[in-house]
């Protein structure tokens, strides 16, 4: 029996770039929630562009915001924060700015760049945020309290590549994972929506048996593998869908839905 239902967002909950919740899964999630499963957000997301999308979804939702860095109650109660050392911070930024990288970063829920590029255009198109600009030093100015960094690429050739190399340099040090073809992210070590779920389920006293974990993308895996029943969508990364026996339909074909159907009620 499911009693905690985790959800990623972009390409889960709602197609990528899509700031709309299809009907059929606010549906669902209120179906659930009336047979007394309790429903929470895990996404990469700053937790104000997910609050949005959690208010559609019409019943309170806890957000586990920046890959696990952040767990908030839509109400606006801090349930959990972990934040990035101020140290790492800045060796990652001067990382990115000697090679002529695009770095953004988030403090207090604002999101700040060196400039406002046509990576920043594109990632503020698609999660509907507008960043502050602050130039490199201004993002070396901002090195406490940090939930995570994020780069933007051009291409997801270009994003493995700084993948690799932040490895070299980072790994053991940070936490690295890509939550979309072209986004990169950093987060303190330890961090990950699978660890925020251990945390939300010890304070709801949930059993790691009767949690769902359904997502897409590889900052996902270790949530879905984590848990009792993980559930890959039709259209997740393959490792994604390599790692689990249970996959759902596609974003667009109201996979999240089904999966609910499937595996809940």
């Amino acid at each position: 029996m499911i009693r905690l239902f985790v959800t990623d967002i972009d390409g889960t909950l709602l197609p990528v770039g899509s700031g709309v919740v299809p009907a059929k899964n606010i549906e669902a999630v209120q179906a659930m929630v009336k047979a007394g499963v309790k429903v929470a957000i895990a996404t990469g997301r700053m937790y104000s562009a997910a609050l949005p999308i959690a208010a559609q979804l019409g019943v309170p939702v806890p957000i586990i915001a920046y890959n696990g860095a952040l767990i908030k109650s839509s109400a606006g109660e801090i349930l959990h924060a972990q934040y990035m050392d101020a140290e790492n911070v800045l060796e990652l930024i001067n990382f990115f700015e000697k090679r002529g990288w695009h770095l953004q970063s988030y403090s207090d829920d604002i999101l700040y760049v060196p400039e406002r590029n046509e990576l920043v255009k594109f990632y503020e198109k698609m999660i509907r945020v507008e960043a502050v600009e602050v130039g490199w030093d201004g993002l070396r100015a901002l090195t406490k309290n940090i939930p995570k960094l994020l780069t933007v690429s051009d291409t997801p050739e270009e994003a493995l590549v700084k993948l690799d190399e932040a490895k070299k340099f980072f790994s053991g040090r940070v936490e690295i994972t890509r939550s979309a073809a072209r986004f990169t992210e950093f987060m303190a070590l330890g961090v990950s929506k699978a660890g925020a779920i251990k945390i939300l389920a010890e304070k709801f006293g949930v059993d790691n048996a009767e949690i769902l974990a359904i997502g897409d993308s590889d900052n996902d895996l270790a949530m879905i593998t984590s848990v009792g029943c993980g559930v890959a969508m039709g259209n997740a990364v393959p490792a994604v869908k390599a790692a689990v026996t249970r996959i759902t339909d596609t974003c667009e074909n109201d996979g999240f839905a089904k999966a609910v159907y499937d595996y809940v009620l």
